[in-house]
């Protein structure tokens, strides 16, 4: 059952975090489109979420019995828009490249909310909420490093162009084997629930932990959107973008079974602060670097994927188990969940793309001092005070922790 959640888990990621890495340069240096455009789309998608993912929480939860056809709605439908996105480009389809980050999301959104209010029912099977989270984690690391470095890698094996056709053709693999073998955890039944409501999720302390979820996811947001930019033409070292990325997720993987000790033996909350600081000193580092800092961007990199290890690990737990403690529906409440990661995520391209291209910043191009600050301080500074807000907001959750 534990290989089978991070299977399934696995598959989700490549929607999720390497989709706004990769989106930012495919679309203005494959497609030849503007940030600003870009953003416009993105900003649009993110307006469907807000009916939809709440949406599809409700669906979740009144229909149970469909868990499997959701599960196979959710992986085809990842897997046929792949294949839109990246490997068929019809000329002048700035329709169809919204058609394809429609279906992705859409079919991202019901797998995200349909797996993550399982959590109650599979916890017992896999020796409870922060061990189920380990388990769901690490296959999400694994998905974000495939997704994130296959482009590069895929060229290297011999991809013709940039390697996002082929990119393409491999996630509709990888959603075809997740489907195949996830089947037996729309099996599981869950316990008895209430259905949600806006009153309930408050008192059970759901609606602060959605607060903090998305400030917190702010910060990460906003870094994986420039990543490419900040490493390519604020260090000048394009050609380690990515090993970089790799060290990233390597490092947020590695240290998914630290913070799952540590959330059991000191308190999730605890935990989680600690990780947070642990992002600032990374984010305060990344400003303060010199161009051909190659050393110290890797260090950087260590230190930041360290702290989102917790971010994935510990928060998702610590919701479900509010939700569990309250006996509440969890679709709906993880409709709501999902809902504020993508807003993070949305925002961050939404609101910074278009004020980097009004500062004078141009990707690739031979950019000036005044623009290149300005890509400095989006990408460290600002997620640096994010996330003092969002350790705040830490402070104030209740002593209830998630235990083994």
């Amino acid at each position: 059952m534990k290989w089978r959640v991070s299977t399934y888990a696995l598959m989700l990621a490549a929607a999720g975090l390497p989709l706004y890495i990769h989106l930012p340069r495919y679309a203005t240096g494959e497609l030849g489109m503007s940030l600003a455009t870009l953003g416009v789309i993105l900003a649009g998608i993110r307006v469907m979420d807000f009916a939809q993912d709440p949406a599809l929480g409700w669906l979740v939860d009144r229909y149970p019995r469909y868990k499997s056809a959701f599960a196979t709605s959710a992986a085809l439908g990842m897997a046929l828009g792949f294949v839109m996105l990246y490997t068929l480009r019809p000329d002048g389809g700035l329709w169809w490249f919204i058609a394809a980050l429609v279906l992705v999301f859409t079919s991202y959104s019901l797998g995200t909310i349909l797996f993550y209010g399982q959590s109650a029912a599979l916890a017992a099977q896999t020796d409870g909420l922060i061990h189920l989270a380990g388990y769901r984690e690490a296959g999400t690391l694994g998905g974000i490093i495939l997704a994130a470095s296959a482009p590069a890698v895929l060229v290297v094996l011999g991809a013709t162009g940039s390697g996002y056709a082929a990119f393409g053709v491999l996630l509709a693999g990888v959603c075809l084997i997740a489907l195949w073998v996830s089947g037996p955890l729309w099996r599981v039944s869950a316990p008895g629930q209430s259905p949600l409501s806006l009153a309930e999720l408050r008192a059970s302390g759901g609606l602060g932990l959605l607060a903090l979820a998305f400030v917190n996811a702010l910060p990460v947001a906003i870094t994986s959107t420039l990543f490419l930019f900040f490493v390519e033409d604020r260090l000048g070292l394009p050609d380690l973008a990515g090993p970089f990325l790799i060290l990233f997720f390597v490092a947020a993987g590695l240290s998914v079974p630290v913070w799952t000790r540590a959330a059991t033996q000191h308190g999730a909350a605890r935990s989680l602060i600690a990780a947070m600081c642990l992002a600032i000193l990374a984010f305060i580092g990344a400003a303060l670097l010199p161009a051909g800092a190659a050393i110290g961007f890797a260090l950087i990199c260590l230190g930041s994927g360290a702290a989102l290890g917790a971010d994935m690990v510990i928060l998702p737990a610590l919701f479900a188990g509010a939700l569990d403690r309250a006996g509440l529906q969890a679709g709906r409440a993880f409709g709501l969940w999902s809902f504020a990661a993508k807003l993070a995520l949305a925002s961050a391209a939404i609101l910074l793309l278009p004020l980097l291209e009004l500062s004078g910043y141009r990707p690739g191009a031979d950019n000036s001092e005044a623009a290149l600050m300005a890509l400095t301080l989006g990408y460290a500074v600002l997620p640096c005070l994010i996330k003092c807000a969002a350790i705040a907001l830490a402070l104030q959750l209740p002593r209830e922790e998630v235990h083994a």
